[in-house]
């Protein structure tokens, strides 16, 4: 057809790659390194170049993009998920925030560049574009881009609801690609450091494909964040819809990985991208890793934080109702309340338009997201997203589960003495500062702890505190009707006592203190103290050692009782991440007072050290690592394996040991070339038989090569700048 030979073509297109992504923050992710894909943020323009097989005409030749979401089956504008623009003349504006818009910049002979700004609102996912092209009156031609584009949440945007204002908040939050994960309880808090790797090869496709896959959220509401991240929380785990990971709270990781060698998200997310079946195992540190590199993936400013002694309130009731029997044993299939000595969720930065303006004003800012599956929510283990504010003003009806995360931070703890089943319940403590201690999360650029407690709950035994407290309990329809309270006795007083530092490996001891406060009186006090090895959700106790005592207590005088424990009889029945659980019982002779305490108790693992080089750190530039650990332990560790992760490191490195001896140093050496400028952070686990989930990390700074820096470059829009490169991190 000889008309449509003069039908305008489009030769090639230029992406503009380098310099849109540097615009849209997106050039660390490997697809944009490997121009596999053009990566933009939307509410932000980004520039193309087209080159056609002739002079374009303003007057006879029309142009018009066309962009279709890509696995929408029925792409449709009314979804939002098929839109024609024809570009206008000129950049300066390029319409509302809220639609999309298209200008020509700059029109010279065969080449035209043009700005195209999806809407503050576009769906997040892989679009295709199509260049159709006209001849007034006659012919037609459409030209399919070849590479995909993903448009992502844009937090640098005032016009989209992820927008998040402060610079820092935006480094730490969105780009920065390793964190610390608080661990251990409350009395010994332990960061360990996990690498978020949202930038890691295949970890973005991987993130844009489970929304619609495991995820099942329509194309047009892959731009609702509200939406998104209740998606997230229940796609993350495995038990309604196949999802990302497999939680195993046993101590038999037989068939998969234990959820303490992992050691970063990419791993795991580039296993579920190429099998499409959950990962097996996972614990909450796990899930909530792997839930903050989506959401940094796809824009969503995100945080991991733990919370210590957090409730899991099976009832609804508010409270934590542990049940002991005449023995002074916990009964477990009453108790099915539990405490985990901590536990680990997320926060997502999002404005809550779905709920409108509560008393105490908006609810925007950080939301509760938790993967972990623990209650079924709708119908689907999810957790969220809950406004933080509205569980610090005990507004527990508020969409999401804000309830459940009342529960975790605010319950109170019951001890009950249970005498059978026709008995009446006998109330042997109330604890109402047991629950949700040290709420912490990372530092913004800091590599430090900060305490979040207060965004969560008001001061605890603060006026605040206890009528929020009754307000979530007037919104909750349960309580234990059937009780009786303890002896208020104050004559004999009991007082635990553990020393801190307590290294795995070492001997330790309990220590009880009672002090008989009478003038007169003489008070015979029976009881035991029990030490179990516990899980780290507070359940599956196994007994340690327990030591019955009989002490007759003389008038104002004290007496001690203590129960060592050796590492001999501890070691074989200590779980992974080494907790105790130790609990002290005692009865008060001719009263009826009860006395009944518990606390967790961790032994401390050993760090792993890293020498890096003998010189200065630059990029690009090989040099020798070694990573050690002394053997803390009086016997030999066997089957030694570390695993180490850095920028740069694609698959974590792992090297093997077969035996180190006792007072030995296990050590293994590689060559490391660090990718870029910047700040970087490496991390190594190490496992074996006898001791494992040790870990160590070690910050450096790698200095630039010295080509690196440029000679600012006078076509470029940043001229009085050093050229940002691909390859410098800020």
């Amino acid at each position: 057809d000889s008309s449509n030979a003069a039908v305008l073509g489009v030769e090639r297109v230029d992406l503009c790659l380098e310099d849109n992504h540097a615009e849209h923050h997106t050039s660390h992710f490997y697809a944009a390194a490997a121009k596999e894909a053009l990566i933009v943020r939307r509410g932000e323009p980004f520039r193309l170049r087209i080159h056609f097989n002739r002079d374009y005409s303003p007057s006879k030749d029309a142009i018009s993009f066309i962009f279709t979401v890509s696995d929408d089956v029925k792409p449709s504008p009314g979804h939002g998920t098929l839109n024609a623009l024809v570009p206008h003349d000129g950049i300066d504006f390029l319409g509302d925030t809220l639609e999309w818009g298209a200008g020509i910049e700059s029109h010279e002979g065969k080449v035209l560049t043009v700005l195209i700004k999806p809407p503050s609102t576009c769906p997040v996912t892989e679009w295709r574009l199509d260049i159709d092209t006209k001849l007034l009156g006659d012919g037609s031609k459409s030209y399919p881009l070849p590479l995909p584009i993903y448009i992502l949440f844009n937090p640098w945007c005032p016009e989209d609801q992820v927008y998040l204002e402060d610079r820092d908040e935006r480094k730490e939050y969105v780009m920065h690609d390793t964190t610390l994960i608080w661990r251990g309880s409350y009395n010994r808090l332990r960061p360990s450091v996990w690498k978020i790797g949202q930038f890691e090869r295949y970890v973005l496709e991987c993130s844009l494909k489970v929304l619609g896959t495991v995820g099942r959220i329509p194309p047009a509401y892959r731009g609702d964040p509200v939406r998104v991240a209740r998606a997230l929380s229940a796609l993350v785990n495995s038990v309604d819809d196949d999802g990302v990971l497999l939680g195993n709270w046993s101590e038999d990781f037989s068939g998969g990985v234990a959820p303490t060698k992992w050691t970063g998200s990419a791993e795991i997310l580039q296993q579920f991208h190429k099998t499409q079946k959950s990962v097996k195992f996972a614990q909450c540190w796990n899930f909530s890793g792997v839930l903050a590199t989506i959401a940094r993936s796809l824009g969503i400013p995100a945080r991991i934080v733990t919370c210590y002694s957090s409730a899991h309130d099976t009832q609804a009731s508010l409270t934590v109702d542990v049940f002991i029997d005449e023995n002074n044993k916990k009964l477990d299939a009453e108790t099915t309340d539990s405490i985990w000595n901590y536990h680990v969720w997320n926060e997502l930065w999002m404005q809550r338009p779905d709920l409108g303006v509560g008393p105490n004003g908006a609810y925007d800012g950080w939301q509760v997201v938790d993967a972990t599956p623990q209650e079924a929510s709708d119908n689907m283990y999810r957790v969220g997203p809950a406004s933080v504010l509205a569980v610090k003003h005990g507004e527990i009806l508020r969409p999401f589960d804000g309830g459940f995360v009342f529960a975790e931070v605010n319950a109170d703890k019951l001890f009950w003495r249970y005498n059978g089943p026709s008995q009446p319940l006998k109330l042997l403590r109330k604890d109402t500062l047991a629950i949700g201690h040290l709420i912490s999360t990372k530092a913004v650029l800091k590599w430090d702890r900060v305490d979040i407690t207060d965004s969560y709950k008001h001061a605890e035994r603060s006026e605040e505190e206890r009528s929020t407290m009754l307000k979530a309990l007037k919104q909750s329809r349960h309580a234990f009707s059937r009780y009786y309270l303890n002896d208020n006795f104050n004559d004999v007083e009991f007082e635990m006592q553990l020393k801190d530092d307590i290294k795995v490996g070492e001997d330790f001891a309990v220590v009880l203190k009672v002090t008989n406060k009478s003038e007169s009186r003489v008070h015979l006090a029976t009881g035991q103290i029990s030490c179990d090895a516990v899980l780290y959700t507070g359940v599956g106790a196994v007994e340690v050692k327990s030591l019955g005592f009989e002490l007759e207590l003389q008038a104002k005088s004290s007496d001690f009782v203590r129960m060592g424990v050796v590492f001999e009889e501890y070691f074989e029945k200590l779980s992974s991440q080494a907790a105790f659980q130790i609990s002290v019982a005692a009865k008060v002779k001719d009263t009826d007072y009860d006395y009944y305490a518990q606390d967790d108790f961790r032994v401390r693992k050993p760090d792993i050290k890293f020498q890096l080089g003998e010189a200065g750190i630059v990029a690009q530039k090989e040099l020798d690592v070694i990573v050690r650990l002394a053997n803390p332990l009086p016997i030999p560790l066997h089957k030694g394996v570390f695993t180490v992760e850095g920028p740069g490191i694609e698959q974590p490195l792992k090297f093997k040991i077969a035996e180190i001896p006792v007072g030995g140093t296990a050590a293994a050496t590689f060559k490391y070339t660090p990718p870029y400028a910047g700040r970087g952070t490496m991390l190594a686990k190490f496992t074996s038989k006898e001791l494992d989930d040790v870990d160590g990390y070690k910050h450096y700074e790698i200095e630039p090569r010295p080509e690196d820096l440029l000679q600012p470059n006078g076509s470029h829009r940043r001229s009085n700048i050093i050229r940002r490169r691909t390859d410098v991190i800020a």
